[in-house]
């Protein structure tokens, strides 16, 4: 059993849905992001999203694409995004980490080399944004052989036509897309968010995880009473962003202790959304 089934498994005994918080690797800094990385398990998160930095995120809005930038300036690239993992992994052997991303980065790595190298540090499976499902066969089984479930996107645009497509070879659970659009700039309409998170699971045994668009405890409580998990991303890397100077140069004192206070008030939400 990998660490996602038997992380969504323990939940499920639980009677609770996971909080999945998003982080870029290396923002603000290499150091920063590698103290909010050790410290979001004790702050409540039952998986992890880890970013892959990447120059053009065209699914991500202006929070996560700053976060982006800021990563790469520090020097952030996928070999020190895979040595953050193997820092967790040094301490943490249970909580699973997912990358999100792009094909590009992974493409220029080399699909192999990163399937290899990614299973080595620990990562659990790997969300490529732009990877749709008639291409996945030039990624997905490098990753499926090294043991790394490639995790897929719904939106509200897919069909039930579309959606078997999506749902093949799908592993570790599925992530819906709460809104159309990019990260971060939407609301959503529980209702309609929960109606297709039950269509969605008529379908496949997958847990089914929400994402786009939580930014409070509120919200991501809200969407923990019907969905498998809450992921929320834009509103934790905001918080990022309020601890850099206007020169870029330095981060202020306390950034870390901040995000993971805040990481922690959306990880009760969870955790109380279907007492």
């Amino acid at each position: 059993m990998s660490r996602i089934e038997a992380r969504f498994a323990a939940l499920k005994t639980e009677g609770r849905a996971a909080f999945i918080p998003f982080i870029t690797a290396g923002d603000p800094s290499l150091e920063v992001s590698r103290d909010i990385l050790l410290g979001l398990t004790a702050a409540g998160a039952d998986l992890i999203e880890l970013g892959m930095p990447f120059t053009d995120p065209m699914a991500d809005g202006p929070a996560v694409q700053a976060a982006g930038l800021r990563a790469l300036k520090a020097g952030a690239t996928m070999k020190t995004t895979l040595g953050l993992v193997r820092d967790f992994r040094a301490t943490d052997g249970d909580t699973p980490i997912v990358l999100m991303g792009y094909c590009n980065p992974v493409a220029a790595y080399g699909i192999d080399a990163f399937a290899r190298d990614a299973a080595a540090a620990g990562v659990d499976g790997v969300i490529l944004v732009d990877l749709p499902p008639e291409e996945a066969s030039e990624f997905a089984p490098a990753l499926n052989a090294a043991g790394i479930d490639v995790i897929r996107l719904s939106t509200p645009t897919t069909t039930d036509a579309r959606l078997p497509a999506v749902l093949s070879g799908a592993g570790g659970f599925l992530y819906y897309v709460s809104i159309t659009g990019i990260t971060g700039t939407k609301d959503f309409d529980l209702d309609e968010v929960e109606r297709e998170v039950k269509r969605i699971k008529a379908q496949t045994p997958l847990p089914v995880g929400v994402g786009f668009g939580i930014r409070t405890a509120e919200r991501a409580a809200a969407i923990a009473r019907f969905a498998d998990a809450a992921v929320v991303g834009s509103a934790i890397v905001a918080r990022i962003a309020d601890f850099m100077p206007p020169d870029g140069k330095k981060v202020k004192p306390g950034c870390a202790k901040d995000v993971l206070d805040f990481v922690a008030g959306i990880g009760a939400g969870v955790r109380a959304a279907r007492r």
